[in-house]
């Protein structure tokens, strides 16, 4: 995971109670209070190491306890007594901070003045700063907000003990790593850092490689148990396995699907065949330049594509959040391949479509598949899948491209800020923001896209006018 040799920690499968932890009474009281009974999977297998102080890397999704997991240890690191901020917690949305913000009220009630503060963008500033003045022991914020203030100097650092990154997942797809790595180098290099993210994509590796000490990795459960899987197999011959990509499209009608070639030649092939009839589809292999990977990668992740169809090498190191089937248009020789491939969809506790094609040519990969997942393999018939729903998949979403981007210092909350507090848009009608070193993109509600790109070019965006356009398939 990092460039330290993390330390495995696995979660107790008894039920394990709070008392068993080196807590105050009044703490345990209060946990008892609130229906804290016993841990959940991820707190038993964090809170024993977090309240030694280690640094801690945590698989969780939401819903797991995590956030009971960092705040009972960042209220046992903190000093009442001494106000000043002690903790500080990273989030990717302002409804996620306001949750947590939540959570650890509740949890603070133990201890006597406790103050939390929530900064994040789409507030006025005035009030934040107002706040900041009286003094707080735990902020809770958004990594952009968090800079405006650490550059105005209204957010002092130098007592932090505890540096929280909650779904950091989520903060590195919003284009969030550079804002990360600056709040944390503006803190005490002796503080203790935990780590949430519900996958474990690249970012997460780069960053804790970047400030955090010998850090415990905890995984509370695998991230694609087969049952959450449903493998399907059809027989097509040759000159028909490319319909059979869009009967599967049009019968199980997923709303993101990667769909594997074993060839760059028949990926170009299927996205033709596909765009051909009306899906929005696109093609990701080993050719493809930089910056032509990027936006494809970026619109497939933001929902503004159905279909991604890829091929083994490029999808390398690809991990997309929620993706609701696999589809392996031609079938690997190489066994452990497949379970990798089809491992993409079915992840973090949600149920996933493994949909596969093999021609009779293909029987002997397919026999290893089965050999190695230790089960004979589920045939369906092409005459099954008929046509749900009205024609090819839409995306919910389309991509805004703008001309600029990290090095034009631009942020993920200044282009969100255009969009709703300048343009009046609202929040539900943007989606994902990546900023790269030249460039932004930005998921946009599909039926608004072209409207949002033309009052963008007519407006500002930090003060300055900017190029903006839709990109289409």
């Amino acid at each position: 995971m990092t460039s330290a040799t993390p330390t495995s920690s696995t979660p107790a499968t008894a039920a394990l109670s709070f008392s068993q932890l080196p807590l105050s009474p009044a703490m345990l009281a209060n946990l008892q209070q609130l229906g804290y009974l016993s841990m959940t999977a991820i707190q038993a297998a964090s809170l024993p190491a977090a309240l030694l102080g280690k640094d801690i890397i945590a698989q969780a999704k939401t819903g797991s306890g995590k956030t009971a997991a960092f705040a009972l240890t960042l209220l046992a690191n903190l000093n009442p007594r001494r106000f000043a901020v002690q903790t500080l917690v990273l989030c990717p949305t302002r409804e996620l901070a306001d949750q947590v913000t939540t959570e650890i009220r509740r949890l603070a009630r133990a201890e006597d003045n406790i103050k939390v503060v929530t900064l994040c963008g789409g507030v006025p500033l005035r009030g934040q700063l107002a706040t900041l003045e009286h003094g707080a022991h735990i902020v809770v914020g958004t990594p952009g907000r968090l800079m405006d203030h650490l550059e105005r100097g209204s957010l002092q650092l130098d007592a932090l003990n505890t540096l929280v990154l909650d779904e950091a997942d989520r903060m590195l797809d919003m284009g969030f790593f550079d804002d990360i790595v600056k709040v944390a180098r503006q803190c005490p290099k002796t503080r203790q850092t935990l780590l949430f993210s519900a996958t474990y994509p690249e970012g997460i590796a780069k960053l804790s490689a970047q400030f955090m000490r010998d850090p415990v990795t905890v995984t509370v459960e695998a991230q694609h148990a087969g049952g959450q899987i449903e493998q399907r197999w059809y027989q097509v011959s040759e000159n028909e396995r490319l319909d059979a990509v869009s009967r599967l499209l049009l019968h199980f009608r997923p709303a993101s699907t990667l769909a594997f070639c074993n060839t760059k030649a028949q990926c170009r092939d299927l996205v033709a065949v596909l765009q051909a009839q009306g899906f929005s589809a696109l093609a990701l292999f080993g050719e493809l330049e930089q910056r032509e990977r990027d936006q494809v990668l970026v619109r497939f992740a933001n929902k503004s594509c159905s279909v991604l169809v890829a091929t083994d090498v490029a999808a390398r190191g690809l991990d997309i959040a929620s993706l609701a089937a696999v589809i392996n248009v031609d079938v690997t020789p190489d066994a452990e391949v497949h379970i990798h491939r089809i491992g993409r969809t079915g992840r973090a506790g949600e149920s996933g479509l493994a949909l596969n094609l093999a021609s009779m040519n293909e029987m002997g990969s397919v026999g290893k598949i089965e050999q190695l997942q230790g089960r004979e393999s589920a045939w369906h018939k092409l005459d099954e899948l008929t046509p749900t729903g009205k024609g090819p998949l839409v995306p919910p979403m389309a991509t805004l491209h703008i001309q600029g981007g990290r090095k034009e210092k631009i942020r993920p909350g200044d282009v969100l800020g255009a969009l709703t507090a300048d343009l009046g848009y609202t929040r539900e009608q943007v989606g994902k923001i990546n900023v790269n070193e030249w460039s932004t993109y930005v998921a946009v509600d599909r039926a608004l896209a072209q409207q949002m790109a033309s009052r963008l070019n007519a407006g500002r965006i930090k003060g300055k006018s900017v190029k903006v356009r839709v990109l289409e398939d």
